[in-house]
């Protein structure tokens, strides 16, 4: 039975660029810092300042459209989108409304639906407030002024949370494969505002309302099922659904109203009278398309091809940029793809879950990596002694080398030592080895057990069953 309602979604995805500089001055566009010490006259809107395009930003905004099959317009201009807010000190916004650097384009979901893009546009971010409640005042802090945004908008072609998250999670992949962002959601670097609204089927749009700066997937699968359900309870009680700009609480699971929905004309848009327009020439474009590197859908077909990976393997690592930087750099030290994947889909992303951090962060060297996959297959180290290494390198403590020997992890290979262990274990358990004899194979795991106990777990376990197989064969 077909549903009574239709959920109808539209996003506004914000993607800081990478740059090191903000867009319209020089200052620094690292995250965090102590407050209001990366900014100058410029970002600041103090009178006098004028802006100066920062070139690489545009460079940024065109590698991001190519990676999403958009159009590039080749005459593109800035725009003021006035409005007063305590963390905009200019009461203005240089961002682009008529002409976009980028049109058209869009994702193909698992499913085959194409959610289309309207456009991308150029714009400075705006600084952070922090309210305190114990003053009940609020902080400005405008390091984030003037740091370069990409926002990306697209139709209202959306109908789950489910296809919400999907389409998230491959415009973070592709945005980071292109090299425009570090997609650090946690940081700010990628948020997303959402445009919800209901409708039953075959009816025009309904009234959205928007949900402002959502920065983790959870939180926007949450936000789109509750605004749906709530949006829907509204219209079954016969009341009328209000557009407006609602905020998302996290901790309780719900939305209140935090002031009505502007259209573009309450921002009394027009040209930026300070900024010359932009004109990306064919050399200009011709050069982007050569700087366009491998993107996820064709880094999947390779690997396919090239290192026959499982499917499933594959497509967990394509989806994070770093993980497929690491896979590939640890191959290139001699480990073998294979062994590389799956160290990095077990150990690597479980210290990732562990420390709560992507896998950007890890700051694990792909030659370390390398190493401890050589000590393993090498039967120096055991399973459990590489995870072992491979906390104590990314702790920064040793290299791979260094720590074998400091952990005291390197395996006996000692025959006669490996024998004379076997032969005490023999001996102490006359019953498991009677047991053993007349049939039940499975006593010989807590054999094996006792042998690795008494090395300190200082040897290969396979080598040990080898061993003992021979000895209880006599």
């Amino acid at each position: 039975m077909p549903a009574e309602f239709e959920t109808v979604i539209g996003l506004e995805v914000h993607a800081e660029m990478n740059t090191a500089s903000k867009i319209f001055c020089g200052c620094e566009t690292a995250f965090g810092g102590e407050p209001n010490t990366h900014c100058c006259p410029v970002c600041m809107g103090l009178p006098g300042a004028l802006p100066v395009f920062n070139g690489g930003v545009a460079e940024k905004a065109i590698l991001a459209g190519l990676s999403l099959g958009c159009e590039i317009t080749r005459e593109t201009v800035f725009d003021r989108k006035n409005y007063f807010y305590p963390d905009l000190p200019k009461a203005y916004q240089i961002s682009q409304l008529y002409h976009p650097i980028c049109q058209g384009g869009g994702i193909e979901l698992a499913s085959g639906r194409f959610i289309r893009l309207r456009e991308i546009h150029m714009e400075e971010d705006a600084g952070k407030l922090i309210h305190d409640p114990w003053t009940e005042s609020t902080l400005a802090d405008y390091n984030r002024c003037g740091v370069p945004l990409m926002e990306i908008v697209t139709q209202p072609d959306l109908r789950s949370p489910e296809e919400v998250i999907e389409f998230m999670q491959s415009l973070k992949s592709i945005l980071e494969y292109a090299g425009v962002t570090d997609g650090k959601m946690h940081e700010g670097s990628l948020r997303a505002d959402l445009n919800i609204s209901v409708r039953r089927p075959g009816e025009g749009f309904g009234t959205r309302t928007e949900m402002k700066n959502m920065n983790s997937f959870k939180a926007i699968q949450r936000a789109v099922t509750v605004e749906s359900e709530r949006q829907i309870a509204l219209i079954k009680r016969g009341e009328r659904v209000l557009q407006e700009t609602r905020r998302w609480d996290d901790n309780r699971d719900l939305s209140y109203p935090m002031r009505s929905k502007e259209n573009a004309q309450d921002y009394r848009y027009f040209p930026e009278p300070d900024l010359p327009a932009l004109h990306i020439d064919e050399g200009w474009l011709n050069e982007a398309c050569k700087a366009l590197p491998e993107l996820p859908k064709a880094k999947r077909e390779r690997y396919f091809a090239q290192f026959v990976l499982p499917r499933h393997d594959v497509e967990i690592l394509c989806q994070t940029h770093a993980l497929t930087v690491l896979l590939e750099r640890t191959a290139e030290q001699g480990a073998s793809p294979k062994d590389a994947a799956n160290w990095i889909l077990s150990d690597v992303l479980r210290l990732c879950r562990e420390r709560e951090i992507e896998p950007a962060e890890l700051q694990l060297a792909p030659k370390a990596l390398a190493e401890i996959i050589a000590a393993v297959n090498g039967g120096r180290v055991n399973r459990s002694g590489g995870r072992a290494l491979l906390e104590h390198v990314l702790a920064g403590e040793k290299a791979v080398e260094a720590a074998i020997a400091e952990l005291g992890l390197e395996l006996a290979g000692d025959e006669n030592a490996l024998g004379a262990s076997i032969a005490e274990v023999l001996a102490e358990n006359p019953d498991a080895v009677a047991n053993y004899r007349a049939g039940k194979v499975k006593v010989l795991g807590f054999l094996a057990g006792q042998c690795m106990q008494k090395l300190k777990g200082r040897a290969d376990p396979r080598r040990v069953s080898e061993l003992l197989r021979e000895e209880l064969a006599k």
